[in-house]
C-alpha cells in the first residue's frame, strides 16, 4: 500500500471505529488523511471499499496479536484461551467495543464487502478455538469452540459498559477449556 493509502485506511481507522462507519463521510476521512477526494477514490474505488480495507487491517492485527498468544502457550491445553489473553491486551487501546461487531450492527447487508470482512473474522475465529480444542484433546471441539466464542463476544460487546466483564469470562473460559482436556500426564 501506499503511504497515501495507510494515511488514508489510519484516518479511516480512527474515524469510523470513534464515530461510526455511517456517521463519517469520505470528505471527514479525505481531510483527516491530508490526501484529496479523488485520491482516496483512485486508491479505494468507493466508501464500501475503504471500510473493507479498514476491517482488513484491523483483522490483520488481531490475527497477529492472536497468533502470537497461542504461539506463546507452553501447552495445548493453555492455547485453548490465547485469544482471551489477546482480547486483554487488544482491550487496553480499543475501548470501543470489537469493530467487526459494530460493522455487521451498521452494514447488515451480506453483499457489502465490509460485511464479509466482520463476519469472515468471526468465523475464523471460531475456526481457531475449534482447532485449539481439538489440539487440546476435547472430546467435543466443536461444542466447546462455540461456547468459548460466545464468551469471547460477549466480553467485547459489553466492555463500553463501565464493569470488567473480561475477567469473568476469561476465568469461566479456564474453567471451561480445563473441563473439556484431558489432565497432564503424571511426572
Amino acid at each position: 500500500m501506499t503511504p497515501a493509502g495507510r494515511r488514508i485506511v489510519a484516518a479511516a481507522e480512527e474515524l469510523f471505529y470513534h464515530r461510526g462507519i455511517t456517521a463519517v463521510g469520505v470528505d471527514l476521512i479525505a481531510e483527516h488523511s491530508g490526501v484529496t477526494k479523488r485520491t482516496l477514490y483512485n486508491r479505494f474505488g468507493s466508501k464500501d471499499r475503504l471500510v473493507a480495507a479498514y476491517l482488513e487491517e484491523r483483522d490483520r492485527r488481531w490475527r497477529a496479536l492472536v497468533r502470537t498468544a497461542v504461539d506463546a502457550c507452553d501447552t495445548p491445553a493453555e492455547a485453548v484461551t490465547a485469544p482471551f489473553e489477546a482480547l486483554r491486551i487488544w482491550s487496553t487501546t480499543n475501548t470501543r467495543g470489537c469493530a467487526f461487531i459494530n460493522a455487521l450492527a451498521e452494514l447488515p447487508d451480506p453483499a457489502h464487502p465490509a460485511h464479509h470482512v466482520a463476519a469472515e473474522q468471526k468465523h475464523w475465529l471460531l475456526g481457531l478455538f475449534e482447532e485449539l480444542a481439538r489440539a487440546a484433546g476435547c472430546p467435543e471441539p466443536r461444542a466447546l469452540a462455540l461456547q468459548l466464542l460466545v464468551l469471547h463476544e460477549g466480553a467485547l460487546a459489553t466492555q463500553p459498559l463501565p464493569v470488567d466483564t473480561l475477567t469473568e469470562t476469561t476465568t469461566l473460559a479456564h474453567t471451561l477449556a480445563r473441563s473439556c482436556t484431558p489432565p497432564p500426564p503424571a511426572p
